[in-house]
């Protein structure tokens, strides 16, 4: 990836991590952890075109969809759909709010940009594996089908049940990133329920699988393009990445799953990453 490219991306993604602590600040409620750790997965598919996408023509019937299985992290999706062109940046901080269209978990009734209405664990996935298959019995090859899980989710039984799915209808036109961050709502996911290992769970499941750092843009544009180049298959991304990622405090806490800065929390964490952002500009 070209130094521009990087730059671009990196500042896209700082920008997406402060719209996440506005809109969860403003609604002091929300879930910023696994929305930060995302932040520079959502910078690729929405920043460097990695999907087919026209947020003029968001219903387009010939464009990839992007489905959030872990509907919780909404503010890390919609701040990035906000930046890149699909409603008001300003909306942002309407987040839960009583009347407002940006809800807590994905609505696609409401939010342009939102191809599935998501939030009950195991439930998304399910459904883009739907949509992949769809697109192949239409003959649609050119349209490929995205969607996030956290590694807590993936306790989920119908997670399973719709990578088997996928795998027997051989959805390579499918692409599963899981976020690894390492934590879920009741502590560290080792703890609670391991899921590990994860990679080769996939592989016998029938999947392509590559594990990367979730917060490198290289790392992520080679698992776009391994993607690209399989066949056959469905393709798994595990994500290996920082939870709460680009606030200092924020960082690997179990505690930021589920909750709002406050004020003072706020002033910091907008201060660290103005800073961010000022660094790459100036870089």
């Amino acid at each position: 990836m070209d130094r521009e490219t990087q730059k671009m991306l990196s500042s896209y993604a700082v920008k997406i991590r402060m719209g996440i602590i506005e809109s969860t600040y403003s609604a002091k409620a929300g879930h910023p952890g696994g929305s930060l750790s995302s932040a520079d997965l959502f910078a690729c598919l929405y920043f460097k075109e990695m999907m087919n996408i026209d947020p003029k023509n968001p219903k387009d019937e010939n464009r990839d969809r992007f489905v959030l299985s872990k509907g919780h992290c909404a503010p890390g999706l919609y701040s990035a759909l906000a930046y890149r062109g699909y409603f008001p940046v300003e909306d942002l901080p309407t987040l839960r709010h009583i009347d407002s269209y940006l809800q807590g978990h994905p609505n696609m009734n409401t939010v342009p940009g939102i191809d599935m209405s998501t939030g009950s664990l195991g439930q998304g996935i399910s459904a883009a594996a739907g949509m992949a298959k769809g697109a192949k019995y239409l003959g649609k090859n050119n349209i490929n089908v995205y969607t996030l899980l956290g590694d807590g989710e993936i306790e989920e039984g119908q997670v399973w049940e719709a990578m088997m799915f996928a795998a027997q209808y051989k959805l390579d036109n499918l692409c599963v990133f899981i976020d690894s961050n390492g934590l879920q709502i009741d502590g560290p996911c080792s703890e609670v329920m391991s899921a590990e290992p994860i990679d080769e769970k996939l592989k016998t499941f029938g999947f392509e699988v590559m594990t990367v750092d979730g917060n490198d843009f290289n790392e992520l544009e080679k698992a776009f393009n391994a993607f690209h180049s399989t066949k056959d298959k469905p393709f798994g991304v595990i994500m290996k990445s920082v939870k709460g990622k680009g606030v200092s405090y924020m960082e690997n806490q179990v505690d930021w799953h589920g909750k709002a800065p406050n004020e003072e929390q706020y002033n910091i964490a907008m201060a660290e990453l103005k800073a961010q952002l000022k660094e790459i500009e100036e870089a």
